[in-house]
């Protein structure tokens, strides 16, 4: 059964899906949202749910460095409970602090790509990360 992993800032949702076997995360593609407009990407989301066959979501959880929940872990949940709500699918939460800032790292010092073109992986390298560290993490 594939997993889907979901990396949500409030202008774009990074996605990444595991192979068949929850081993290894993938990472699919950008979807561009506004969250200050109620955009939110969940038509582009249920077509992937479907195409994948996916039943389980991962979402990152941007908590603080304290461990506490902010506003942006908050959105985050939300958008957890509305592809619950919309898709009938299991979320999970799992927590993504600094896994940006290791993709940023990795993108400059390993790869030596531009900051142009950083921007636009970046998203999907933190959603890939995301899922792997969940994948890793309850792997039997």
């Amino acid at each position: 059964m594939r997993i889907m992993g979901l990396d949500v800032g409030s202008k774009t949702v990074g996605v990444a899906i595991s192979d068949r076997l929850g081993w290894t995360a993938q990472g699919i593609e950008i979807i561009p949202i506004n969250e200050d407009k109620g955009v939110f990407g969940f038509d582009r989301i249920k077509e992937l749910l479907d195409d994948y066959d996916i039943h389980h979501v991962v979402v990152g959880l941007p908590k603080n460095m304290n461990n506490t929940i902010g506003p942006r872990a908050e959105a985050s949940m939300a958008y957890g409970q509305e592809l619950e709500k919309l898709f009938q699918v299991k979320v999970s939460y799992q927590d993504e602090r600094l896994t940006t800032v290791q993709v940023e790292r990795m993108l400059v010092e390993e790869a030596n790509t531009s900051r142009k073109k950083r921007k636009k992986v970046i998203d999907k390298l933190a959603a890939v990360m995301i899922l792997q560290n969940y994948l890793d993490s309850h792997s039997n």
